[in-house]
């Protein structure tokens, strides 16, 4: 009997939300039937800087496909439901705009009287690619960039009282443009898949006072046991003062003030707990802003004590080492795709899911391949304890990828645009990442997807952020700079080529496939690195690969990537099928064999 539910099947119990149907045809999850329209995402998007009101604008907007450069629209084609991008199922819509096309939308909101004397601030998630916005006809933002968040104070835009109106226009040439795009093509086949446009993670609004805090930045320091907490206000001039506490569970530790606009440096307690991902403990923070004395903002936050360093172990090879401990890294290359959303979880349960199914196979880390996930599944990893590896998404063109040598050849030369863009990009994901402590490793480019001018963007991505490592290209092409040289092998593991000055590890291995039938893209397409028939055979395959492992332990290997946690459309390599369905291979296995690898440095 099939297990896949297709939208058909589901579509008679959606009474409550008859204005609004996900397209026919396509594969579901578990968590497809618990989408509702009126509150899709309804979580707050931002726990690392969460303020206790705010809107949600998920829902119901109305959407539009016009030609590019066309005006603004007189009426509508139907509704899309917000923040899943329009080209999947659970939008509504299920089209893919042309780069010769641009995507309106619109919708109307009221805001809570008590709101009427503050400055209200309108927040997206992630557009992608290009996007305008207006607020009452007035243009607010404008954001070039699919994986970043961007803000506008509306306040000056908004009509007294009565009803409030927000037009938003995107532009996404997918693959026919130079921007960051990770895996989105036009044409998806093999390892390339469908477009992602639009809106694509949460919408939000929040009401804060005159002078708020607009950015925090959160930096431990286990050597002097310190936390830096840096805030950066609305207004740098005024004398407010920024006061912040630490909370270790429901009980306040400590209490340390600053000057506004600037920073906090908290001395942690000499018996601080250490956060690993056996044991995630996480310090809360509640940071506020005051002028005479009185809260004028307040945001809740959290810390983590813990350091990422490169350093030698007693035999002089160079280590991935946590709070100075050598320690494997071991976890999945994840994609963070769905069937029914694409780049958009269904739910905040699902997103979840998928984390806490890697953490119960035995695995202490993910890498997020070419993909930049909403902030709520940041915090899941800090909370769960899972390191993460942060890929750059690609884009632009490609020289050619040599992944067994160090490169002798010419880089790719992007145009200047294409250089401004991928910076600004970059940096603001370095950026908007920067206080979430499983975040372990920063990958610029992999397998010279879009490479270029790669000693100089290792150089800066560690000027960025000195606190983690920099991995400057994840399988090639290799330049003796950064921290760690980061080789692919498929299927099985191994070290093809090493550097005694820097962290060796495997990139990416493994691409067993196995098709489960009723749970694929497409019945007739699908493939994997090496193929098998059973789960068994799966299981067996994957235990001798990471045993594999453990004999390149010794020869300097410091971390390895399986390939991958789920399917995603035509790739059967995953260890989940697309649908997140059926694990494909035997738990406890897999769970003892993982920890068996990991504890080879410990």
């Amino acid at each position: 009997m099939k297990i896949v539910l297709t939208i058909t099947l589901f579509l008679f119990c959606l009474c409550i939300n008859a204005q609004w149907q996900p397209v026919t045809g396509y594969m579901a999850t578990p968590w497809t039937l618990d989408v509702s329209a009126d509150k899709p995402h309804s979580e707050y998007p931002r726990p690392i800087m969460e303020r206790r009101e705010w809107m949600n604008l998920n829902g119901l907007w109305n959407y539009a496909i016009l030609p590019k450069g066309a005006a603004e629209p007189w009426h509508f084609d139907g509704q899309i439901l917000v923040p899943f991008p329009i080209e999947s199922s659970l939008s509504g819509v299920g089209k893919h705009p042309t780069s010769a096309q641009e995507l309106w939308y619109e919708r109307e909101f009221e805001l809570p009287s008590r709101w009427r004397r503050k400055d209200i601030l309108l927040h997206f998630g992630a557009v992608d690619f290009k996007a305008d916005v207006w607020i009452n006809d007035s243009l607010v933002a404008s954001h070039n960039g699919g994986f970043t968040e961007f803000s506008a104070n509306i306040s000056r835009h908004l009509y007294r009282k009565g009803k409030q109106r927000i037009v938003v226009r995107v532009w996404d040439p997918t693959d026919d443009g130079f921007q960051p795009r990770g895996k989105q093509v036009n044409s998806p086949g093999g390892i390339w898949y469908t477009p992602v446009s639009g809106i694509w993670q949460t919408v939000w609004i929040e009401p804060v006072s005159l002078n708020y805090m607009e950015s925090i930045r959160i930096i431990p320091n286990i050597d002097d046991g310190t936390v830096l907490v840096e805030t950066h206000t609305h207004q740098p001039q005024s004398y407010a003062e920024i006061v912040v506490s630490v909370y270790d569970g429901n009980r306040k530790i400590m209490t340390k003030r600053g000057h506004n606009n600037s920073y906090v440096l908290l001395n942690m307690p000499k018996n601080f707990k250490m956060w690993t991902p056996d044991n995630p403990f996480l310090y809360g923070l509640k940071i506020e802003l005051k002028e005479d004395k009185m809260p004028i903002d307040q945001v809740r936050s959290y810390v983590a004590m813990r350091k990422i360093s490169s350093e030698q172990d007693e035999k002089g090879i160079q280590r991935l080492c946590l709070n100075h401990k050598p320690i494997f890294m071991y976890g999945p290359l994840d994609q963070g795709w769905w069937p029914d959303g694409l780049y958009t979880a269904p739910t905040d349960s699902a997103m979840l899911y998928d984390l806490q199914q890697t953490k119960a196979l035995g695995f202490n880390m993910i890498r997020k391949h070419v993909k930049v996930e909403p902030a709520r599944w940041y915090t899941y990893c800090d909370r769960i304890g899972l390191l993460v590896w942060q890929d750059m998404p690609n884009g632009d063109r490609s020289p050619e990828w040599q992944n067994n040598k160090f490169y002798d050849g010419n880089e790719f030369t992007r145009s200047e645009e294409s250089d401004a863009q991928y910076r600004q990009e970059w940096h603001e994901i370095l950026k908007q990442l920067e206080s979430y402590p499983s975040i372990a490793v920063w990958i610029p480019f992999n397998e010279a997807w879009g490479q270029y001018d790669t000693e100089n963007m290792a150089s800066w991505t560690r000027y960025m952020d000195p606190n983690r490592l920099v991995n400057p290209a994840s399988g090639g092409n290799y330049y003796y700079c950064g921290d760690i040289l980061d080789v692919h092998h498929y299927p099985e593991p191994r070290l093809t080529l090493t550097d005694p000055n820097r962290i060796n590890v495997i990139g990416e291995y493994g691409g067993i496939g196995l098709p489960v039938e009723g749970h694929l893209w497409q019945p007739d397409k699908n493939w994997g690195y090496i193929q098998y028939k059973t789960g068994d055979e799966v299981t067996n395959q994957y235990v001798n690969y990471a045993s594999m492992l453990i004999e390149l332990i010794p020869q300097g290997c410091s971390a390895a990537v399986y390939t991958q946690t789920t399917d995603v459309e035509t790739e059967v390599n995953g260890l989940m099928t697309y649908d997140r369905r059926v694990l494909k291979v035997d738990k406890q296995r897999v769970h003892d064999i993982n920890q068996y690898v990991i504890s080879q440095l410990k």
